[in-house]
């Protein structure tokens, strides 16, 4: 469905990214695999092989690091089709109780996350104008379109952060601005908003987070995948601007 295509996966060596760029290579693209943490993102460099994909260190919340990788991409592949934006750096407060917020914590992961995605998509879209095409994919989840089932939470230690709804509901705030700024571009910019992703959740949240749903309930990484692959294709060359939600039911 994509072969040939140069896909910019950020945030590559993590849960979703790393699913995506494996995705990607069994899909007969090429991978740029972008991420600050430089062994396990080497790792997986060397178990997709270096003629599909090549890892590149950075901090993609730095501006500067974004247009090096683009650089880079270009003189390693000679072009960059596509990007999806799956990083998800965080301040060492992330996660704070609500009536524990503090300003300095709070702007910092606003300034991460959200501003963080504006500017990525700066660089990128200026990458896609001169080249006279483009792709961006944006990672939102279920909470940026609906509030959290808090009843979920009673009985574990886990939380769901305020920002984290206000960030991820202004991910596909900014999808649909970027799709319309840049109308008749032959530039696509749409957004996937995930459930739940398995991540060694204790039992009595996953039970509750089940019954929300209508089928699985909390989600493998494996299972956004295919959603991601449609979006780089053509077969969906005249989506853009969507959010495409895939969460089981759960927001039902």
């Amino acid at each position: 469905m994509i072969s040939n295509q140069v896909v910019l996966v950020t945030g590559a060596a993590g849960r979703i990214g790393s699913a995506i760029s494996r995705a990607i290579v069994f899909n007969n693209g090429k991978v740029i695999l972008s991420d600050i943490d430089d062994v396990k993102g080497r790792v997986l460099s060397r178990e997709l092989g270096e003629e599909a994909a090549v890892f590149i260190q950075a901090d993609v919340t730095n501006s500067n690091n974004i247009d090096e990788i683009i650089d880079k991409a270009c003189t390693h592949f000679g072009h960059l089709d596509a990007a999806v934006h799956s990083a998800y750096p965080r301040s060492s407060a992330w996660g704070t109780p609500f009536e524990s917020l503090k300003s300095e914590s709070l702007v910092e992961d606003l300034r991460l996350q959200l501003g963080g995605a504006i500017l990525f998509s700066q660089k990128i879209i200026q990458h896609f104008m001169k080249q006279g095409n483009g792709n961006l994919i944006h990672i939102s989840s279920i909470q940026g379109i609906a509030a959290p089932k808090f009843d979920h939470y009673i009985g574990t230690e886990m939380n769901s952060p305020i920002e984290y709804s206000a960030i991820k509901s202004g991910i596909i705030a900014i999808t649909r601005w970027l799709a319309k700024y840049y109308a008749n571009q032959n530039i696509r910019v749409n957004c996937i908003s995930p459930g739940g992703i398995l991540s060694e959740q204790p039992d009595i949240f996953l039970e509750k987070y089940r019954a929300s749903c209508t089928s699985k309930g909390m989600l493998d990484a494996e299972d956004i995948v295919g959603a991601v692959i449609f979006l780089l294709s053509d077969a969906s060359k005249y989506i853009n601007g969507q959010n495409i939600i895939l969460d089981d039911g759960w927001s039902l």
